[in-house]
C-alpha cells in the first residue's frame, strides 16, 4: 500500500474519532458494498430492504449515536471495483464500518483497507471459509459452504445414495462445496464418480448435464451463486431430462432461493436442499420479520437468505457500537467486543465463534413444497449448531 493511501486511511480513522460531538452524539456511517444493479441486483434489494426492516423495529439510534448506511453499487464480482469503492467509503464518507460483500473475490479484496484504516467489515453473504482467516476485523454473519454441505452430505449417505457427481461454480465457495462434500460423502461410504467445476459466467449447461447423465450417478450436488446462473442450471436439470430419469438433486439453498422459485416454478418441486434459513420457518421472530417487511415493501417475495444475513449483520454492527460506548469506533477492539455473542435472529440462535468470528447456527433440510398455492422451502430437519467446518482447513 502507497504511503498516500496509507495517510489517506489512517486520516479517514481520525476523523471518525473526532465525529463525536461535545455530548458524544456522533452519526456513525456504515458502508454498504454490494450489487443493486445489474444480473445479482436482487442481492443487494434484499441487504437494503433487510437494513430498513431491523432500523423499523430497532430505531436509527444506539445510545445517543445515530446509523446511517451509505450504499455503492458493485454490479458483478470485481475485486478491483470492491476495493476502489470500499477506499471511496473510508476516505471520503469516513464510515466507521464496512458491510455486505456479495462475492468471495469483492469481500476478500478489502481486507488490506480494514487493517491499515483499523474498520471492522461485517461481511453479510460472501461465503469461503478463508476469507475470516485474510484479516481479523471481518466478522460474518451469513454461512459458509462448508458449513451448509457437511450435514448434507451426511443425510446424503444416510438415505443410501452410494454413487453422486458434484457440480460447482469454479471459485471460492464452489471450491469450498466441492471439498466439503466429497471429503463428507466419501468418510460416509459414497463415492463422488465426477467433479464438475462450471465457468463461473455458464449460461449454458447442456453439456455439464449430459457428464452428469453419462456417470451413472443417483444424485448430483450442486452449488451456483444465487440468481440468474442457479435458475439457469435448476431449469437445465428439469429440461434436460435428469429429473425425469429418476437422478436426485441435492445442494446448498442458493438453488432455490426465494425471488427464484416462481421463475422455477414446478421444476423446482422435490429439490432438497441444506440451508441456515428459509422465508417458511416457523418461528415467532421470523414472523414477525416476514410480517414487517410486507408491511414496508407491500410482499415477501424478496425475503430470503441474503435478508437475514444483513439483518444479523446490523444487529452485530449495533451491538460493536454499543460496546464501544460512543462515536469512536476502534476495529479490532469492536470486533473482540463481539467474538462469543449469542442472540435470537429470524433464522434461529446464533453465535458468532470466536476463533472463527462466522456464526454457528442451527442448518436446515429443505424440500420445495407448495403451501397455499405458493412454493415454498419446508423444512424437514434441523442440525443445530453447526460451525464452519472449513475454518483453516487445508485445501
Amino acid at each position: 500500500m502507497t504511503r498516500t493511501l496509507r495517510n489517506a486511511l489512517l486520516g479517514a480513522a481520525f476523523g471518525l474519532a473526532l465525529a463525536a460531538g461535545p455530548a458524544g452524539a456522533a452519526t456513525i456511517k456504515v458502508g454498504v458494498v454490494a450489487p443493486f444493479s445489474g444480473p445479482f441486483g436482487v442481492a443487494g434489494k434484499t441487504f437494503r430492504e433487510a437494513i430498513e426492516v431491523y432500523q423499523a423495529q430497532h430505531g436509527k439510534t444506539v445510545g445517543n449515536d445515530t446509523v446511517e448506511f451509505v450504499y455503492k453499487d458493485l454490479d458483478q464480482a470485481n475485486p478491483a471495483q470492491s476495493k476502489a469503492l470500499s477506499q471511496e467509503l473510508i476516505v471520503k464518507e469516513k464510515v466507521s464500518f464496512l458491510a455486505g460483500y456479495f462475492f468471495t473475490p469483492d469481500a476478500l479484496a478489502v481486507a488490506p483497507l480494514i487493517d491499515e484504516a483499523n474498520i471492522p467489515c461485517v461481511i453479510f453473504n460472501a461465503a469461503t471459509s478463508a476469507i475470516t482467516e485474510k484479516s481479523p476485523r471481518y466478522v460474518r454473519t451469513s454461512f459458509t459452504l462448508w458449513q451448509n454441505t457437511v450435514p448434507l452430505a451426511e443425510y446424503m449417505a444416510k438415505q443410501g445414495i452410494k454413487k453422486a457427481v458434484s457440480a460447482v461454480s469454479d471459485y471460492g465457495p464452489g471450491l469450498d462445496g466441492e471439498a466439503a462434500f466429497k471429503t463428507t460423502f466419501e468418510k460416509h461410504g459414497g463415492t463422488v464418480v465426477d467433479s464438475i467445476r462450471m465457468p463461473l459466467k455458464s449460461t449454458d449447461f447442456a453439456p455439464f448435464m449430459q457428464r452428469i447423465k453419462d456417470s451413472g450417478a443417483e444424485a448430483v450436488y450442486a452449488f451456483l451463486p444465487a440468481g440468474p446462473t442457479t435458475l439457469a442450471f435448476a431449469k437445465a436439470f428439469n429440461d434436460t431430462g435428469l429429473k425425469a430419469a429418476g437422478i436426485k438433486f441435492f445442494g446448498p439453498g442458493d438453488l432455490t432461493q426465494e425471488p427464484d422459485l416462481p421463475a422455477l416454478g414446478d421444476a423446482a418441486l422435490g429439490v432438497t436442499t441444506t440451508f441456515n434459513y428459509s422465508r417458511a420457518h416457523d418461528s415467532a421472530m421470523n414472523k414477525a420479520f416476514v410480517a414487517k417487511h410486507k408491511e414496508m415493501f407491500g410482499s415477501t417475495d424478496t425475503v430470503t437468505f441474503s435478508s437475514v444475513g444483513a439483518y444479523d449483520g446490523v444487529h452485530v454492527i449495533y451491538q460493536m457500537i454499543k460496546n464501544g460506548g460512543g462515536g469512536k469506533i476502534d476495529g479490532a477492539k469492536a470486533v473482540e467486543s463481539v467474538k462469543g455473542m449469542s442472540w435470537e435472529s429470524p433464522r434461529g440462535p446464533l453465535t458468532i465463534d470466536p476463533d472463527s468470528r462466522h456464526v454457528t447456527q442451527t442448518i436446515y433440510l429443505r424440500t420445495v413444497e407448495k403451501v397455499d398455492g405458493k412454493l415454498e422451502n419446508v423444512e424437514k430437519e434441523a442440525f443445530p449448531k453447526q460451525p464452519d467446518y472449513g475454518y483453516k482447513v487445508a485445501k
